[in-house]
């Protein structure tokens, strides 16, 4: 007889950017501690069909998979806290992708006639969308997007509820995620806007079995019954979900709430206790390093932290590796552009990271250059890759008007450009090269190890990426006898030619560009190879400012 599947629903009240992704992801990974077989949905409630066109001044980073999606950055989370889980497009899904596969299913006269509604066609297709992205697991963990309340979530909230009814109650559990704010002039942590939360969520019909409160510190038992008893649960139900130093503790923090043993218990999984030993080392890393690097960010979305989530994380992970807090320093590219290069002076190491559009890219290439001629180590991530090529082809190789396709079009010296067998295409979607290519690295040059090699230690690797333009072909040569490494190439079967995936400067410190974005394979546990040898080389060059 086939194994029960477990589902936990997580919700969120009161306000958005609680944390809700944060929490799921640690669930996650406590319950995958336990020796559970785990997995992890995102459902996203606005009608884009995916992020993937959303600026992330809007929503943030977008998060790409193996297998091309993009998605929110909260599967970015769960990558990060889930070490187990392959994620692919059936973990992430939208209002609007649900409405377009009902719409297209009608067209095509897939209903038969029938009027087509919310319920039942809308409300079917999400649970439709659910099963299939849990097939695979013992434990789907689902994360509902918005905040309880919104006109948008009804039906995602509306098909949550029948699936406690069509699975039966043992086999699904509500977790809501809420706010309990403590009044400095009061003196007294508040529980209105949590009673009000739960009210709105009852009223929907879905009755929280846990209650997660956010707040600055840990809510003591009288305050927990209390919201036990106007939310209609045990006040042992009640968890408080403090804030802390960083996001890697908090599961740590549940699980001394007892927050795993609580679920297992409610529904009814019988496994041992977790080993949290790596865990709490790497977290422990965190808070006592034993140095410190400062390392420049250079883009256009520094007011926006978001719009880097997986590369921050990433950079964290390298400090890990290297016992060391990684300090990063968001630099305005548009403020070098200005002439404030002195925002480079202090920096231990300089990253430029993946991008669209030419607003602030001539501002980016100074920091390129400065870090090439000054032997500050560098990391050019996608479009920060493109640029050292163009910076290197403009001010080393000769070539004055070197420039990209994206932003000059009809330039007589774009050493990037998009790839041939994409020319033409007019959907913007058809000229992406998304998901995961191989890559390989040459191992050696001139006797040495390369910098792709000494990282990695291996000559195949399989990275992700999101871009259109590629480094032109017609140029490689000339950029290879004027002294550029490429290091690691794609071989593109479809166009028969080698696609470039990484650059290096052989007689500096460390000078690195890559095509993909490495920041997406990074975990704490397992820091990605390339954050790791960028950090250690911050943390050890000695810069000339000759």
């Amino acid at each position: 007889m086939a194994k029960q599947r477990k589902y936990i629903f997580v919700t969120g009240g009161v306000l958005s950017s609680i944390g809700k992704g944060i929490a799921a992801a640690s669930i996650g990974m406590l319950m995958e501690q336990r020796g559970i077989r785990v997995t992890m949905i995102k459902m996203d409630p606005y009608l884009n069909v995916d992020p993937g066109t959303m600026s992330p001044f809007q929503h943030g980073e977008v998060f790409v998979l193996d297998d091309g999606a993009e998605t929110d950055l909260d599967l970015g989370h769960y990558s990060r806290f889930v070490q187990s889980c392959h994620f692919t497009r059936k973990n992430s899904f939208t209002t609007g992708r649900i409405y377009d596969t009902v719409i297209r299913r009608e067209r095509a006269g897939g209903y038969l006639g029938k009027t087509v509604q919310v319920i039942p066609h809308i409300t079917d297709e999400i649970k439709r969308h659910i099963r299939d992205g849990a097939a695979d697991s013992d434990l789907a963990i689902v994360e509902v997007g918005g905040t309880v309340g919104d006109i948008e979530s009804l039906p995602f909230l509306e098909a949550i509820r029948q699936m406690k009814a069509e699975e039966g109650a043992a086999n699904v559990l509500f977790v809501h995620l809420t706010l309990v704010p403590y009044i400095g002039a009061a003196g007294e942590l508040k529980t209105k806007p949590t009673q009000h939360s739960v009210k709105e969520l009852r009223e929907i019909g879905i009755q929280p079995d846990i209650l997660l409160c956010r707040s600055d510190r840990k809510l003591p038992k009288d305050v927990k019954d209390k919201i036990g008893l106007f939310c209609n649960l045990p006040g042992e139900q009640v968890c408080s979900a403090v804030d802390v130093g960083n996001i890697y503790e908090v599961p740590l923090f549940f699980h001394e709430e007892g927050l795993d043993e609580k679920i297992a218990e409610k529904l009814g999984i019988w496994s041992g206790r977790p080993d949290l030993s790596l865990w709490e080392n790497m977290v422990e890393k965190i808070r006592h390093p034993k140095g410190e690097v400062r390392i420049g960010i250079v883009g256009k979305y520094t007011d926006w932290r978001d719009s880097y989530k997986s590369l921050s994380e990433a950079l964290i992970h390298g400090g890990v590796a290297n016992d060391v807090k990684v300090n990063m320093i968001y630099v305005d590219s548009e403020d070098l552009e200005k002439g404030k290069s002195s925002l480079l002076d202090s920096l231990d190491g300089i990253l430029v990271p993946g991008g669209f559009g030419e607003r602030g890219v001539e501002g980016k290439s100074r920091a390129i250059e400065f870090a090439r001629t000054h032997n500050v180590p560098y990391f050019g991530i996608c479009l920060g890759m493109q640029l050292a090529v163009i910076e290197y082809s403009r001010n080393v190789c000769g070539l004055k008007h070197a420039n990209s396709a994206e932003f000059k079009p009809e330039g007589s010296e774009n050493v990037i450009d998009i790839m041939e067998a994409q020319k033409g295409l007019t959907d913007k979607g058809g000229t992406m090269r998304l998901g995961a290519y191989l890559c390989n690295i040459t191992a050696k040059y001139d006797g040495e190890a390369t910098r792709a090699y000494s990282a990695y230690g291996r000559e195949v690797v399989s990275e992700r990426h999101r871009h259109r333009f590629e480094v032109a072909n017609s140029f490689r040569s000339r950029l290879e006898e004027m002294g550029m490494l490429v290091s690691g190439v794609h071989h593109d079967t479809a166009s028969g030619t080698d696609l470039v995936e990484m650059v290096e400067l052989p007689g500096h410190p460390w000078f690195l560009g890559c095509q993909f974005h490495p920041e997406f394979l990074s975990k704490p546990l397992q820091p990605h190879p390339l954050f790791a040898a960028f950090i250690r080389a911050s943390k050890h060059v000695k810069k000339d400012f000759s």
